[in-house]
């Protein structure tokens, strides 16, 4: 689904319109996380979406909350001096959203409060006499626990508290949102369609939802959390036979020490980052190199729970099959909760024809295939192959999962299918997704945020497999960024063997 390989003529796809999601909800109840989620799906749909928000452009426009005046983010009366400055932020972000929608923009998600229902009908009939479809996307709670953890985890991060005292900044969020909520009126009214989330997803109701983008941002939002976790990625071991895709070898003796190598890695890390006593979940394909090189994780665990003092239930596997979808084991204990996941749509991209050759055979043996794949290696698919489009496609329903897991995610794959989802994490175009290298002897890790993600990169590996260390060219479509030196660094920080664990 990501980035279709059409267009049309008003740029707007589904058959949808344009779209204005209008958020709605007190302080601090996940709004901003849902916007830039939502954004990030749909723009990986291909669908041309923007977030607006309201405190970026005031922030943007008059500067921190120390530069405004005392009654600003109070309800009720006001001086005109803070009349003037609100009309002024809400009228400047109203254009911005109009601007993007003249500049050939599909969906705009409008972050704010709009906490009276005067204000927000207003709005929504402006852009509606327009024929702008108009959908309120309210996120209700009751938990203090989510609240507290938001307001920590966010907002006193924000230009409006810098240099306060972390407590002191706490203290005066929630006085701002104990004054909001004595004129916040929830969206109860059936005139335009709403989303109402509850509890961050606890709970999801719905009004007049229709059409097929509509239902997709719905599905969306019904598997999408604000819970804290670290994701990882990391290639599979060496095999014995690396060229050659329809052969699933099983790992070599190479690849067997890499898979202990990066066990021990990412649980000393782990330690380092005070997350040993969490759950870590480990997704894998179900090719032979990327399951085994999870094995280790399960030994050390099985071991680790034998040797406790209170030995915790262990599930012992079924072996695996390629005819199964999903093979699931789950081994616990007080030193390492560990759950190992197959999932067969994670399995690398397919070269067909083109499997085992090098790139100077396939330069010769096709060279107009070649000339077509150069030119665009994204959409371009060889005889019984996969494109990368084809790739992403499949790999659509993973990312709906990767959304959902709440747990600490280590996702061991193959080259190919890691560009994928560090491309929709990070939020690339589809373009690019070819050029992204991926190393084998490097621990990505990304950590999902509100405001985007941070990630960085960690090597561990120098043996044989890694680039320019015995690597088997005639793997060139599963490596193509690596062979070609892709030149796209999606991390922002490399850190050598030994600072990692500092």
């Amino acid at each position: 689904m990501v980035a279709p390989l059409y267009t049309t003529d008003s740029g707007l796809l589904f058959h949808a319109g344009k779209i204005l999601i209008v958020t709605v909800g007190l302080p601090a109840r996940g709004k901003t996380h849902i916007s830039r989620a939502l954004e990030r799906y749909l723009r990986w749909t291909g669908v041309k979406t923007q977030v607006v928000s309201l405190g970026d452009y005031r922030r943007k426009t008059l500067g921190g909350a120390q530069k405004l005046p005392p009654d600003y983010f109070t309800l009720g009366e006001k001086t005109e001096e803070t009349k003037a400055l609100r009309v002024k932020i809400s009228s400047g972000c109203e254009q911005t959203i109009w601007d993007y929608f003249g500049d050939g923009g599909q969906v705009v998600i409008y972050d704010a409060n709009n906490g009276t229902r005067a204000a927000r009908h207003a709005l929504a009939e402006r852009f509606d006499k327009e024929g702008v479809h108009v959908v309120m996307l309210e996120s209700l709670c009751d938990n203090p626990d989510i609240i507290e953890r938001n307001i920590r985890s966010v907002k006193i991060s924000s230009p409006d508290y810098r240099g306060w005292d972390p407590d002191k900044a706490v203290e005066d969020y929630w006085s701002r949102i104990h004054d909001h909520e004595k004129y916040y009126e929830p969206v109860e009214e059936t005139t335009w369609p709403y989303i109402r989330i509850i509890n961050v997803g606890e709970k999801i109701m719905v009004n007049n939802i229709q059409g097929y983008l509509q239902s997709r941002i719905v599905f969306f939002l019904m598997n999408i959390h604000t819970r804290y976790r670290t994701i990882y990625f990391a290639r599979s071991g060496q095999s014995l036979i690396e060229h050659s895709f329809k052969a699933d070898s099983d790992l070599s003796p190479a690849g067997w020490e890499y898979g202990e190598r990066l066990k021990e890695f990412v649980l000393e890390r782990r330690r380092k980052q005070g997350l040993s006593d969490r759950r870590l979940v480990i997704w894998t394909s179900t090719r032979r190199r990327a399951h085994h090189t999870a094995w280790p994780f399960l030994a050390t665990a099985q071991a680790s729970a034998a040797s406790a003092p209170e030995v915790s239930t262990i599930t012992v596997p079924e072996p695996t099959s390629p005819d199964s979808l999903t093979t699931a084991t789950r081994i616990s204990s007080p030193a390492l909760n560990v759950k190992v996941v197959e999932k067969q749509q994670m399995s690398e991209i397919n070269p067909g024809i083109w499997d085992g050759l090098s790139p100077d055979q396939a330069r010769k043996y096709y060279p107009d295939d070649w000339e077509r794949f150069s030119k665009d290696p994204y959409a371009f698919r060889a005889p019984r192959a996969e494109s990368y489009h084809d790739l992403s496609v499949r790999l659509e329903p993973v990312l709906i999962e990767l959304e959902r897991e709440q747990e600490d995610l280590l996702i061991i794959g193959h080259a190919s299918v890691i560009r994928c989802l560090l491309a929709y994490l990070i939020g690339l175009p589809a373009s690019e997704i070819p050029a992204i290298e991926i190393a084998r002897g490097d621990l990505l890790e990304v950590v999902p945020a509100s405001y985007g993600v941070h990630s960085q990169a960690f090597h561990f590996w120098d043996g044989p497999g890694r680039h320019g260390a015995g690597n088997d060219e005639t793997n060139f479509y599963e490596n193509y960024a690596e062979d070609t030196k892709g030149k796209r660094k999606v991390v922002v920080e490399m850190v050598e063997p030994g600072a990692a664990t500092e």
